[in-house]
Order: C-alpha cells, then sequence, then structure tokens
C-alpha cells in the first residue's frame, strides 16, 4: 500500500511529506468518504488543521481526491478514481449517505444523469447524493 501512495505522489508532482502519505493512507484505508474533522482525529495531534486543510485542497486540485457537498453545506472528500487529473474530475457518479451510521459512500456504477440546461448555460460539475439507510444499518 505505501508503494502506491508514494506512487500517486510522484505521478501527480508533490513532494514526499508525512502529512501527504498519512492522510492518503486513510483515504485508502477509508470505507467511504472523510470530513476534515474525520482526518483530525485519525492522525490525532501528528499535524495541524491547516496543514490537513491545506493537503486536502491539494489533492482536490491534482485529481487525487473530489469533494461531496453534504446537507449541513460542509464538505466530504472520498478518492478520485484513475480517470482524474489535474483540473479535470470524471468523478459523475452518485454519492450516498446513510442517514443511520453517518458514512457517505461513492456508488461508481451509477453515474449522474445529464441535466438539459437553458442555452447558454454550461456545467462544470453535477453532484447528485441520496440520503437513506445503508446495506450494513438496514440490516
Amino acid at each position: 500500500m505505501m508503494y502506491s501512495i508514494i506512487e500517486t505522489l510522484k505521478k501527480n508532482q508533490l513532494s514526499i511529506t508525512d502529512s501527504r502519505k498519512k492522510i492518503l493512507e486513510l483515504f485508502v484505508k477509508a470505507k467511504g468518504a472523510l470530513a476534515h474533522a474525520d482526518i483530525e482525529h485519525q492522525s490525532g495531534t501528528e499535524f495541524d488543521r491547516v496543514t490537513i486543510y491545506r493537503t486536502l485542497q491539494t489533492f482536490v486540485e491534482k485529481g487525487i481526491i473530489h469533494t461531496i457537498p453534504t446537507s449541513d453545506n460542509s464538505v466530504r472528500y472520498a478518492l478520485c478514481k484513475d480517470a482524474c487529473t489535474e483540473g479535470h474530475h470524471h468523478d459523475n457518479h452518485v454519492h450516498f449517505m446513510c442517514d443511520v451510521c453517518g458514512t457517505t459512500y461513492c456508488l461508481d456504477n451509477i453515474t449522474t444523469p445529464d441535466v438539459k440546461l437553458p442555452e447558454g448555460f454550461r456545467s462544470t460539475q453535477t453532484d447528485l447524493v441520496v440520503s437513506g439507510v445503508c446495506a450494513k444499518c438496514a440490516n
């Protein structure tokens, strides 16, 4: 796992720092999306809030992770697939937020529908978040 983390950082022309390695490792191990607070909690006092924020912003810009809006106007983050590159996210899939456990899942096999916009409008991103009860909590 550490090899792919280092390779991901190298591929995106990023310095290999302890904070970047650790934060990317948290995403690789995560079962769902992570919020800034999740990363803060899981990394303990190892990194300050600003370092985490800057690392997340860098990862978003480089196409390593993508953002997922939430109903409370906060943001969660999840790993991008291989098709994403710097400045070009291709994560046009549906996200699912469980009302019971709070986990946010990327439903990679369900793409967001095309939205026909009025003339003169141009879409740059479509977010579709479905909330309900996940399979784990339903049992």
